[in-house]
């Protein structure tokens, strides 16, 4: 079963996303850098496709495109799984 993080062990760390300021709780600086940037990046691209949108349905936009994403992902790595097995 994993691991339950207590609140006190997380640190809070301020990002800023699509020009505003969040405060949020991670156990991993790093890894939150990293997927700030990456729904940065989603966001600044739907912005330059879409300017007429607000930034509540831009980010609504910008997790689709995330979601989809990973979704496509999962469904890779499962038929790769799917290989792996029948190859045993």
């Amino acid at each position: 079963m994993p691991e339950i993080k207590k609140v006190a062990e997380m640190q809070r760390v301020k990002v800023e996303i699509f020009g505003d300021v969040y405060t949020l709780r991670t156990d991993d600086p790093e890894g939150l850098e990293k997927i700030v940037e990456m729904v940065n990046f989603n966001m600044k691209a739907i912005s330059q496709n879409i300017q007429s949108f607000s930034s509540s349905r831009i980010g609504v936009m910008a997790a689709l495109k995330i979601a989809e994403d990973y979704m496509q992902l999962k469904k890779d790595y499962d038929e790769l799984l799917a290989l792996l097995k029948e190859s045993k």
